[in-house]
């Protein structure tokens, strides 16, 4: 078995994507017989290390240089502590494999020490570099930097999905012909907890309130659409959006029939969801969509965006009907199809189930363990 380290840009208690995927992933190779710590960039920048579900986790600090001269006086500062914290975690676990999930500060800490300790370095891209609301690879040339030199080290590359991996060779020099695709994954089935009052008949939302999650379309097609005064929608999700969404809502006469929930655990996103008309996932863009996935796994029917990875796991007519979510009227007419054709909603919810076993934790853990499988013998 393998001991590896998967270095990720955040974990627990924070909430979303990578830090879920991380979590399961972890979980299932631990469950595989692997060696398994998980190393997080500790954002205050004091490291720590704690156990979640019997799994080592070593918060890091991770802190990066930058061209102000106060921030640069502050990394000369901190690099030599962190620096030494690194060390210390890789002499007291001793990995056989550094791998990287989502790529940051944890990226560019990683890849300095597996090359200077001739270690294999893997690195998994989540759509950081184009999924991100304040773009940090198209602004930061140490992130360009950073994430160049990983993918040219690094023993594998993995993406979430095709658009993943197309942008990595075609702005960071991923040579082509490189790099496979690990999606995301989602558990089969999960306890729903509801929150308590939801309305009667309403479409359903859930993810971080940020630009690029098209909350704000949504809710604009919503008060477009032909709807009843008894068809409601119901957001679950907090973030920077929440404000100005609140403005929106207030703007648009919504303030009865549109409903924010803020953040939400799991079992409440399943229950919100489950009880739903249909799940609309609106985004701007998405590299994968995990939102689609527990959708289907709701088993209720999807409508989603055609933009970036949504495409290829949804077949559009079949298991979701996709819409150009910045085109206003066209996005509310598949809201009033959807609403009152129940026979459609019927069958896309049946076929969206179907998809969801190919989707298990165990399989996105097979795929990295036979990643470390191919790797480990040219190493050691």
């Amino acid at each position: 078995m393998t001991r590896v380290a998967l270095v990720t840009s955040s974990f627990a208690p924070y909430i979303g994507g990578v830090e879920t995927h991380v979590r399961e992933v972890a979980r299932e190779l631990a469950g595989r017989g692997h060696d398994i710590e998980v190393w997080s960039v500790a954002r205050d920048g004091v490291p720590g290390e704690r156990v979640d579900s019997d799994i080592v986790v070593r918060d890091l600090p991770a802190p990066l240089p930058a061209r102000d001269t106060r921030a640069v006086l502050r990394f000369a500062q901190t690099f030599a502590a962190a620096r030494r914290t690194w060390s210390l975690a890789i002499a007291n676990f001793g990995p056989e494999i550094l791998h990287v999930q989502c790529f940051g500060p944890n990226g560019a800490y990683g890849t300095a020490f597996a090359r200077s300790r001739g270690l294999p370095l893997v690195v998994s891209s989540h759509g950081e570099t184009i999924a991100d609301d304040d773009d940090v690879f198209g602004s930061s040339a140490i992130a360009q930097h950073a994430l160049r030199r990983a993918l040219r080290d690094a023993a594998a590359v993995t993406g979430c999905s095709p658009v993943v991996l197309d942008d990595l060779r075609g702005r960071f020099g991923l040579a082509a012909g490189r790099g496979e695709v690990v999606p995301n994954g989602v558990e089969p089935s999960i306890a729903a907890e509801p929150p308590a009052g939801l309305p009667s008949v309403y479409f359903a939302g859930a993810g971080r309130l940020e630009h690029i999650k098209g909350f704000d379309l949504l809710v604009r097609a919503f008060a477009a659409a032909g709807l009843g005064p008894d068809v409601e929608l119901v957001l679950g999700g907090d973030g920077r959006l929440a404000p100005s969404l609140r403005s929106l809502i207030d703007e648009l006469g919504l303030s009865s029939r549109v409903r924010l929930l803020g953040r939400l655990s799991p079992p409440a996103v399943a229950g919100l969801l489950e009880g739903a008309l249909a799940v609309v996932v609106p985004s701007r863009f998405e590299a994968f969509g995990i939102a689609v996935l527990e959708a289907w796994r709701a088993r209720r029917p999807l409508v989603a965006a055609d933009r970036g990875g949504i495409p290829g796991l949804v077949r559009d007519g079949v298991d979701g009907l996709l819409v150009d979510p910045e085109d206003e009227t066209g996005f509310a007419r598949v809201l009033e199809r959807i609403a009152r054709d129940g026979s459609l909603r019927e069958r896309i919810a049946r076929e969206g189930a179907l998809n969801v076993e190919r989707f298990r934790w165990a399989d996105v853990a097979a795929r990295y363990e036979a990643i470390y499988d191919r790797i480990a013998g040219g190493f050691g």
